[in-house]
């Protein structure tokens, strides 16, 4: 079987960005994001339910909003990346809480690595991202080109 074809994938200077955070972490998430105002607010945010109006209540930011994470907005967002819709994804999770959802967190991480997609999981990481180069800047990565080898398997099988 041949290698896989590799497709180059282009960030535009201004990014895609996805808010989300456990209950425990949301407090923390509009702290950062306040604290980062400045370079959010040249960026598209979106995020999952809850999270997104408080962010957009409590910092001012425009936020679009999708389902609460455990009414299938993690899955919103997973889809959004798939299709080329985000291009950052900071997610402030709670490592010391179960959570009835942990499926849809772990899917909706998966995706992000698939697609090379960046992914904050805490301040320290969201902090080193926002304040990248990249975050003002076009960010050209490669990617397996998914759609041949869908295309590719099809005519295969």
């Amino acid at each position: 079987m041949s290698e896989p074809k590799q497709i180059e994938f282009v960030m535009p200077p201004q990014k895609n960005i996805a808010l989300i955070a456990h209950d425990n972490k949301k407090h923390e998430l509009i702290e950062w994001c306040r604290s980062n105002k400045t370079i959010l607010e040249h960026h598209f945010l979106c995020g999952t339910g809850t999270t997104a109006k408080m962010v957009a209540t409590q910092t001012g930011l425009p936020v679009r909003g999708f389902h609460s994470g455990p009414l299938g907005g993690d899955q919103q967002i997973g889809a959004r990346i798939v299709e080329g819709k985000i291009d950052v994804v900071i997610f402030f999770s709670d490592p010391l809480s179960a959570q009835p959802h942990d499926p849809d967190v772990k899917a909706l991480l998966r995706i992000a690595q698939v697609y090379d997609i960046p992914i904050a999981n805490n301040r320290a990481t969201a902090d080193f991202i926002i304040t990248s180069p990249y975050m003002e800047s076009t960010y050209t990565h490669t990617l397996m080109d998914f759609r041949g080898q869908v295309d590719e398997r099809a005519k295969n099988l």
